[in-house]
């Protein structure tokens, strides 16, 4: 039986933007919604602000120039200055360039007076027709196993990542030593895909796949490092609008460090193409 999941905060009541007035005409100012649903602890989740602000940079180009409108964010650029609160946020767009194949607009996350996320978006056209070649070929299965841990709002994982109450998230457990009380590689694996609506909309896909691409829990907490661990920046590729179905997450890292680790995550979709990625460098928490 599919377990019914939450409908009041959709993946795309995170994209949907309202226009604020402003005296600058070279700056967009929108404001929207982050729904506390959309957390990780007590903190918006890394990847949806990236989203979110890719939204709103992308209203702000296509609505100046029409002949923008096939352009997608194919790459964004994040530096994480604080930790906004689930609620309204606002963002300040402004566009560096303009061009048929590359366009560059800066995206500032607004809370309070404060910019907390600043993103330096990159535009382009994604990909759209079959992969010439590819060397990501995996054992991950194209949907949750019957061995997946579920993110439901009753497991250990599902009470700290609440994403799991909007859209369906579920964690690889053969990758997930930390589950059996084990130690091991730094690594994740975990399978995600958007609610019933939001599937329908290539748009929203697009965005979640963004999003998709944080998703993993600390790659270190394999390593018996739990807790809350701060992205210090972050670089988000988006490659193709992935096709309607479970999305893939892999998970790794090339070196944990006494204070810091990076962490590379690649986002398949439901074909097996690469839909997008992410490179981050974070905070290491303390051992437990």
């Amino acid at each position: 039986m599919t377990r019914e999941l939450a409908t009041h905060a959709p993946f795309s009541q995170v994209c949907d933007l309202t226009e604020l007035t402003t005296t600058d005409a070279e700056t967009g100012r929108y404001v929207g919604v982050i729904d506390a649903a959309w957390t990780i602890g007590s903190k918006v989740h890394g990847g949806t602000m990236v989203a979110a602000s890719a939204a709103a940079a992308t209203r702000w180009l296509t609505e100046a120039d029409a002949s923008l409108a096939q352009m997608a964010p194919i790459a964004a650029s994040s530096d994480f200055l604080g930790a906004p609160e689930p609620g309204e946020v606002e963002y300040a767009v402004r566009i560096r360039k303009k061009g048929r194949q590359i366009c560059l607009a800066d995206a500032d996350l607004i809370q309070g007076g404060r910019t907390l996320v600043r993103t330096a978006f990159t535009f382009g056209h994604l990909d759209v027709t079959a992969t010439r070649w590819s060397d990501t070929e995996t054992d991950m299965p194209a949907e949750p196993d019957a061995t997946a841990l579920e993110y439901t709002p009753d497991t250990p994982m599902g009470k700290i990542v609440h994403v799991g109450q909007v859209a369906r998230v579920h964690l690889d457990a053969a990758w997930a030593d930390f589950a059996r009380g084990e130690t091991g590689a730094p690594r994740a694996r975990l399978w995600i895909r958007p609610l019933d609506g939001d599937e329908a909309d290539p748009r929203v896909r697009a965005a979640f796949a963004m999003m998709a691409a944080d998703m993993s829990p600390p790659v270190p907490i394999n390593l018996g490092h739990f807790g809350w661990s701060p992205t210090v920046q972050m670089t988000t590729y988006l490659r193709r609008v992935p096709a309607p179905g479970w999305l893939r997450v892999i998970a790794t890292a090339r070196e944990v460090g006494e204070r810091m680790f990076d962490e590379d995550q690649l986002v398949i979709d439901c074909t097996g193409a690469v839909v997008a990625q992410s490179r981050q460098l974070a905070l290491i928490p303390a051992a437990r």
